[in-house]
């Protein structure tokens, strides 16, 4: 199991470099970031101390070691950068202004062009938003599209089952940008009144009379937004699994026994049927954190997603790329935890 998670994690991180790699590359090729820092008017001089400060003024492959030795949790830089860049972690190495030393630390993403702020703490201060709003939207599809599935599967034929299948096609069928605005405009416009609720919101909401305070209603939307698709595949997921599994003989031999259907499907069916689902489960919600991105931006949920979408309207391409990072890093994790889980859930999956 050790070797193997070793080895999932190497492919891990050649797929993070890859990710590196295309996205450098991809945004350091338009326009000119110094001009994006200082602006159309700045002097020759101010311009040329950006693009040193920068790097630009060395040619484009230095430009990539030298970001990767940014990014990276472990790195060498001189005393000199450290202290120009606030990086924070352990230091082994001379004590000397311009010496060379080993860095153990957290990622350095750069600044912001417009809000001249670190993009690790702009994301950092985004992302709590778009967890909740993934998980949220995850529990929504897990508990809706299970209890679907199952209610299809052992109504197999009646207009239960044909109902779910029915819900579960026009659920994958719609994307959720569009699902997005035809929830916001009838839960949150046309039925506000009975509602309660608002077309636009985040997590944190500011009154000029009671200040900051967290408006969880706002989740609401887009989380059912968010969550409308995962549902449908896990519902046709859990009902192709579990009729599977209830043809075989040892649900047979679990009813001559005597035991109650409820045990039989929930204990005994569901539990070997569920690999497939968890293999939905654990691959969408790496998916959500990608997908809230137009979401969160058509309810003015504060995430990552929305912060990215705004950063690329003004050309902000550090924290497009930090976030694209951080997002490929959940998507790693993600997978890596979903094949131990494997593991757990049916004990004939073994880990070599």
């Amino acid at each position: 199991m050790i070797r193997y998670f070793f080895r999932r994690l190497g492919y891990g991180l050649l797929v993070l470099l890859g990710v590196v790699f295309a996205v450098f590359f991809l945004f350091q090729g338009f326009g000119d970031p110094s001009r994006l820092v200082i602006g159309q008017r700045a002097d020759a001089a101010t311009q040329d101390n950006i693009r040193k400060e920068l790097y630009l003024d060395q040619p484009r492959w230095k430009q990539f070691v030298f970001y990767l030795d940014d990014i990276s949790p472990i790195a060498v830089h001189s005393r000199e950068e450290i202290a120009r860049k606030g990086l924070k972690g352990v230091f082994i190495g001379g004590s000397g202004k311009s010496s060379t030393v080993l860095a153990i630390k957290w990622p350095y993403l750069r600044q912001s062009y417009q809000s001249k702020r670190e993009v690790w703490d702009i994301l950092m201060e985004a992302l709590p938003a778009t967890i909740l709003l993934a998980i949220a939207a995850m529990l929504l599809a897990t508990i809706g599209g299970i209890g679907l599935g199952v209610l299809a599967a052992i109504r197999k034929g009646t207009w239960m089952d044909t109902s779910a299948i029915f819900v579960s096609v026009l659920g994958i069928s719609a994307p959720s940008f569009f699902m997005g605005i035809v929830i916001a405009y009838l839960f949150g416009f046309v039925f506000s009144g009975f509602t309660g609720l608002h077309m636009t919101g985040s997590l944190i909401d500011t009154d000029p009379f009671t200040g900051r305070h967290v408006e969880l209603r706002n989740l609401i939307l887009p989380a059912l937004t968010l969550g409308i698709r995962p549902m449908a595949i896990i519902a046709q997921l859990t009902r192709g699994a579990l009729l599977d599994v209830l043809d075989q003989d040892y649900i047979r031999t679990a009813y001559a026994k005597g035991l109650p259907p409820r045990v039989v499907i929930w204990k005994h069916g569901l539990r070997n049927a569920l690999n497939p689902v968890i293999t939905a489960i654990t691959g969408w919600f790496a998916e959500l954190l990608a997908g809230a991105f137009f979401v969160e931006k058509i309810f003015g949920w504060k995430g990552i997603g929305k912060v990215t979408v705004d950063a690329l309207g003004t050309l902000d391409f550090p924290v497009v790329m930090g976030s694209v990072l951080v997002t490929s890093f959940f998507f790693i994790v993600v997978g890596v935890l979903s094949d131990f889980l494997y593991g757990w859930i049916d004990p004939r999956v073994r880990l070599i």
